[in-house]
C-alpha cells in the first residue's frame, strides 16, 4: 500500500516519485500519458521468481509459495492492481498462464482463466487501469517444445488454437485494445528435422484463422507479432521487422497484423531499437513498444528496465513524427535484477524508466519543434522533389529515357554529416 507515485520536479531525489513524468504536460498537442501510454505487465512483475539459467528462486513472494493455485492467483491479483495503482499506469498486459493456473484439461485452464478475468473485471470497475493487450503462452508448458502453431503434431496445433481463442476472448471482454501473439518456439533446433516450408504455412494459416475469428467477435485492435530472432529457439520464423513484412505480404495479411517491437529483440537480431521501428513505420506495420533493454555484452534476452535516454529519443522522435501511438503503448517487459529482492526495487525500477521515457520523449519534441534532424534529412533528399525526379516514381519514365538522361551529367558526391549529426542528437540528451 501507499500513496500513489507523482510528479515532483526535477530536484526531487525520491526514487519513488516522478521527476519529469507530468502526466498532464502537454507533448506535441497530448498529454504525456496519453503520449506514451505506460503498461505493466504480469509476467515479468509477478511470475518471474528471479532464477536464471544457473540458480533459482531469489524474489521469495508470498503469491508464488505452495498452496490452493487459483487462491494464489487471486493473491497475485490483489498484488498486481496495487502496483498498477502506485505506479499511475493508465494500461497493463498479460499472458494467461500468468494470471491463472493451468487446469488438468484445456476447458479447465480455460475456466481457471474465465475466473480471474471476473476478478479482473470487478477491480477494473473501480480502477483507473484498462488493458492494452492480451496473449497466451504458448511455450512454456512441454507440449510446445517443437512449436505451437508450427508444430509437426496437429494435436497440439489445435490445442494451441484453443488456448489463444480463450485468450482473445477474454481481451476482448475486458475491452483490450490489442492482441499479441508472441511466438516463442515458433521456429527450429535444427533442420534435420524441420520442414520449414510446411511450418510457415501452417503458421500462416493460424494467423489468418485468428484473424478471422477477430473479426467475427468484433474486436477492434490489430493483432500484434513481436518479432525476436532466437532464443529459447535456433532461429524463429519472425527474425525481425523485415522477415515478418515478407510472411504477412506472403498470407494477405498486412492489414489486420502489425508489430509490437522490443529493443532486446532488436538488439538479438543485429539491428538498433530505432531501425526496427523504422522499418516497421515504412511498411505500414507499426503498432506498440516493448520498452526494456537487453546487454550489449550478452546474446540473450535479459530484459531490463529501459534507461538509456539517447536510444530512446530516436524511437519516440519516429513515433512522434508519425502522429503518435494509437492502440499501441509502451509496455515495460522488463524484469528487476535477481539481486534486486526488495519489493520496493519493482516500485523503483518502473519510476525511474517511466522518467527516462519522459525525458527522451521531451527531448524528442524538442528535436522535431527545431526541425533538428529533419531539416538536414529533408535537404539530402531535396533533389527528389523536383518534378522530373518525381515523375521517375511515380513509374511516368523508363529506364531507357532516365539512361538517356544519365548520359548528360556528372554528379559529385556530397558529405553526409554523420558526425555533424551525433552533435545535433548530443546536444538534445
Amino acid at each position: 500500500m501507499g500513496e500513489a507515485a507523482r510528479f515532483v520536479g526535477e530536484g526531487s531525489t525520491d526514487p519513488l516519485q516522478f521527476r519529469f513524468y507530468d502526466k498532464d504536460r502537454t507533448v506535441m498537442g497530448r498529454r504525456m500519458e496519453d503520449q506514451l501510454r505506460f503498461a505493466a505487465c504480469y509476467w515479468h512483475s509477478f511470475t518471474w521468481p528471479g532464477g536464471d539459467p544457473f540458480g533459482g528462486e531469489t524474489f521469495l513472494r508470498p503469491w508464488m509459495a505452495a498452496g490452493d493455485p487459483m487462491a494464489r492467483a487471486r493473491e497475485k491479483a490483489d498484488v498486481a492492481f496495487d502496483l498498477f495503482r502506485l505506479l499511475d499506469v493508465p494500461f497493463f498486459t498479460f499472458h494467461d498462464a500468468d494470471v491463472a493456473p493451468e487446469g488438468e484439461t484445456l476447458q479447465g485452464s480455460i475456466d481457471n482463466l474465465n475466473a480471474v478475468a471476473d476478478l479482473f473485471e470487478e477491480k477494473m470497475a473501480s480502477a483507473k487501469v484498462r488493458l492494452l493487450w492480451g496473449t497466451a503462452n504458448l511455450f512454456s508448458n512441454r507440449r510446445y517444445m517443437a512449436g505451437a502453431a508450427t508444430n509437426p503434431d496437429p494435436d497440439v496445433f489445435a490445442y494451441a488454437c484453443g488456448q489463444v481463442k480463450a485468450a482473445l476472448d477474454v481481451t476482448h471482454r475486458l475491452k483490450g485494445e490489442n492482441y499479441v501473439c508472441w511466438g516463442g518456439r515458433e521456429g527450429y533446433e535444427t533442420l534435420l528435422n524441420t520442414d520449414m516450408g510446411r511450418e510457415l504455412d501452417q503458421l500462416g494459416r493460424f494467423l489468418s484463422m485468428l484473424v478471422e475469428y477477430k473479426h467475427k467477435i468484433g474486436f477492434q485492435g490489430p493483432i500484434l507479432i513481436e518479432p525476436k530472432p532466437k532464443e529459447p529457439s535456433k532461429h524463429q520464423y519472425d527474425f525481425d521487422t523485415a522477415t515478418v513484412f515478407g510472411f504477412l505480404q506472403k498470407y494477405d495479411l498486412t492489414a489486420d497484423v502489425k508489430l509490437n517491437l522490443e529493443q532486446n529483440h532488436a538488439i538479438l537480431a543485429g539491428h538498433s531499437f530505432d531501425h526496427e521501428v523504422k522499418l516497421a513505420y515504412a511498411s505500414d506495420l507499426f503498432g506498440s513498444l516493448d520498452i526494456n533493454r537487453g546487454d550489449d555484452l550478452l546474446g540473450w534476452d535479459t530484459d531490463q528496465f529501459a534507461m538509456d535516454v539517447k536510444e530512446m529519443t530516436l524511437v519516440f522522435h519516429e513515433v512522434l513524427k508519425h502522429g503518435g501511438m494509437t492502440t499501441g503503448g509502451l509496455n515495460f517487459d522488463a524484469k528487476i535484477r535477481r539481486q534486486s529482492i526488495d519489493p520496493q526495487d519493482l516500485v523503483i525500477a518502473h519510476v525511474a524508466s517511466m522518467d527516462a521515457c519522459a525525458r527522451a520523449l521531451l527531448a524528442a519534441e524538442r528535436m522535431l519543434t527545431d526541425g533538428a534532424l529533419e531539416t538536414p534529412l529533408a535537404a539530402r533528399y531535396a533533389g527528389w522533389d523536383a518534378a522530373e525526379n518525381r515523375a521517375i516514381l511515380a513509374g511516368e519514365r523508363t529506364l531507357e529515357a532516365v539512361a538517356s538522361r544519365g548520359l548528360t551529367l556528372q554528379p559529385q558526391p556530397r558529405s553526409g554529416r554523420q558526425e555533424y549529426l551525433e552533435g545535433v542528437l548530443n546536444r538534445y540528451v
